[in-house]
């Protein structure tokens, strides 16, 4: 999957010359943590709703009802513009982009094509909808996990013995626990207790929560 196949293209954005005000009151619409800042078309920079609550008048301002306005007035965007922010590209692995906001703490990210121009926005949102979509929960189904440390070939081994006793096979997804691998499969089926049979003559490890319940207990 990549990242422009699943960016947020209804996209609000700023320019250097927008209030702050305004600013503000497009981020609380929009339940936004930031804005692009763009040039014709281009993306410049981004400003952060920390940086417009910081510059606002707080409740307790000395300033009258008729000197806020005056003086909100002469305050804009490019005062407190951040530039040089981290963007993707439309042809990024989606795992990658996703990467990128856990390394640094990001809630979304600004797409960019070849020109530098704004196209897309990726954020949390839509990195759970992928994940939700990749593991193939909409499409229904049973699920289960094997645990193995050393063994090759597992997910193939796996696949196969499910196509082999006709059931159509949803998704797979890897993950690194410890020291020991688990993999989970969502198969087409209502009921697990042949494929579990199969497992268990294949010496395969079948693993639920009561494993681990140690571990948050």
């Amino acid at each position: 999957m990549y990242v422009g196949l699943k960016m947020i293209t209804d996209l609000v954005s700023v320019t250097r010359d927008t209030l702050l005000t305004e600013a503000n009151r497009l981020m609380e619409e929009h339940k936004l943590w930031m804005l692009p800042v763009v040039k014709e078309g281009k993306l410049i920079g981004t400003i952060h709703k920390e940086d417009v609550h910081t510059a606002l008048p707080s409740p307790a301002t000395m300033l009258s009802k008729h000197e806020l306005p005056e003086a909100m007035s002469h305050i804009f965007v490019g005062d407190f513009i951040r530039k040089n922010p981290i963007t993707v590209t439309p042809e990024m692995e989606i795992e990658k982009a996703a990467e990128i906001m856990a390394k640094h703490d990001l809630p979304g990210l600004a797409v960019i094509n070849a020109a530098g121009r704004l196209i897309g926005y990726i954020n949390r949102s839509v990195m759970l909808d992928v994940l939700v979509e990749e593991l193939g929960l909409h499409r229904g189904g049973a699920r289960f996990a094997i645990e193995f440390k050393d063994r090759l070939g597992v997910m193939a081994e796996v696949a196969n013995m499910i196509s082999d006793m006709g059931i159509n096979f949803v998704s797979a997804a890897s993950f690194y626990h410890d020291d020991t691998y688990i993999l989970v499969f969502r198969i087409q089926t209502d009921d697990l207790t042949p494929v579990f049979d199969e497992l268990k003559k294949r010496n395969f490890k079948i693993v639920g929560p009561e494993q681990f319940a140690d571990q948050w207990s």
